[in-house]
């Protein structure tokens, strides 16, 4: 029988059935990372849309009590206008319930930290996926590579004379489970990266809104 070429498709398939299924399911969760990450970016897209469209109107001189009346009727308000909206409800409420100013001031904080927090968390969904396989991908790789070259050099053992092309196709066979573990790993940790930065950049964002809005809701308290 003749000796499998060094070509890609053939070493692939020449591979051992536990290096194949390692290569399975390390180009499983490379789909799975570019999936995550595609999400990602256009889940951060509409957010920074959705909160400098807000950011803008908010401060365009509206009334507040008439951004709240529009917030009201909005069953997909989300990021600036969802903390406003929250924030400016439990204003309201305990307004309603005669608390003092200091009282409804520290209640309506509350409520504005625990609104950020809500509507943190969609941002942070998939960075601890993400994360996981740019740390576990590579070994994985690893132990089909291992697990591949520990064949190739039993394989030795069945030939009269061991030489480089007796040997080479097998150790790339192997290699190959490597190369695949990077190639799901690095996006995922670059991917991983670039998305806590972002995330944590739009929380420090709306914290200095729910900040300014307190700042308002004081002076309309007093």
């Amino acid at each position: 029988m003749a000796a499998p070429t060094l070509s890609f498709i053939d070493l692939v398939t020449h591979a051992s059935v536990i290096v194949k299924f390692v290569m399975i399911l390390l180009f499983a969760a490379s789909v799975y990372g570019w999936y995550l990450i595609a999400k990602l970016e256009l889940l951060h897209s509409k957010v920074t849309k959705e909160d400098h469209h807000f950011e803008q109107v908010f401060w365009s001189g509206a009334e507040l009590k008439t951004l709240f009346q529009k917030a009201q009727v909005n069953p997909k308000k989300q990021g600036y206008e969802a903390v406003f909206y929250e924030g400016f409800s439990e204003f309201v409420k305990l307004r309603q319930k005669g608390v003092s100013r200091e009282e409804r001031l520290a209640g309506t904080e509350r409520m504005l930290r625990v609104s950020l927090a809500r509507q943190q968390t969609p941002l942070e969904q998939g960075l601890p996926l993400l994360a996981s396989i740019g740390s576990v991908a590579p070994y994985i790789g690893l132990f089909g590579t291992v697990w591949g070259i520990m064949n190739a050099f039993m394989g030795l053992s069945q030939v009269q004379q061991a030489t480089l092309a007796a040997v080479a196709p097998g150790i790339a066979e192997a290699l190959i489970a490597t190369a695949i573990g990077l190639f799901a790993a690095i996006p995922a940790v670059l991917a991983f990266n670039r998305y806590s930065a972002k995330s944590e950049a739009v929380y420090q964002q709306r914290v200095l809104f729910a900040e300014e809005l307190t700042g308002l809701l004081q002076r309309e308290a007093s």
